[in-house]
């Protein structure tokens, strides 16, 4: 192996070493899958998938109450909206369909040091009748930063989903 190449390499595993560090300090926490989780994060990502069970129920004002009343949801293919009550419009929009269903599972979750900030990450599941009539089955992903209330409840402040089918 030449020595430019053993110079090359070197370069770029310091350079994957030094933006992990720089992440680690940045990041509230490290992720981590939901089942091994300390006790705050596995709060939250309960919270989540109740979340995802409300949204079975396709109850707009049910889900809309998940988020904080300055929250911006960031819904694929369309602008993002800011606070509960335009959230609660996109989630009618969809549920305004009758054969939409969504359900997302959390695979990662973390609170911060000071505690009053967490996420959730994870992937969901849609279906709806496409304009052919026929079922439209997507798969994505999804990051939720949470922040909590001045009653100790946590509330969605930004939620972003989008789908993989690209």
């Amino acid at each position: 192996m030449s020595r430019f190449r053993i110079c090359r390499r070197l370069q770029h595993a310091l350079s994957i070493l030094v933006v992990a560090v720089a992440f680690m300090g940045l990041a509230p926490t490290a992720p981590v899958l939901a089942a091994g989780i300390d006790a705050k994060a596995k709060a939250l990502a309960k919270l989540d998938n109740d979340w995802s069970k409300a949204a079975a129920t396709r109850d707009a004002e049910r889900v809309a109450s998940y988020y904080a009343e300055d929250a911006i949801a960031y819904p694929p293919n369309e602008p993002m909206t800011i606070g509960r009550a335009a959230a609660k419009k996109v989630w009618a929009a969809y549920f305004a369909d009758p054969s939409f269903r969504i359900s997302w599972k959390t695979l990662h979750a973390g609170v911060s040091k000071s505690g009053d900030l967490g996420y959730t990450t994870g992937t969901y599941e849609d279906s709806y009748k496409g304009p052919d009539g026929k079922l439209v089955t997507e798969k994505g992903k999804y990051v939720c930063i949470w922040r909590k209330q001045k009653d100790g409840s946590w509330k969605a402040i930004h939620d972003t989903w989008n789908s993989d089918s690209k």
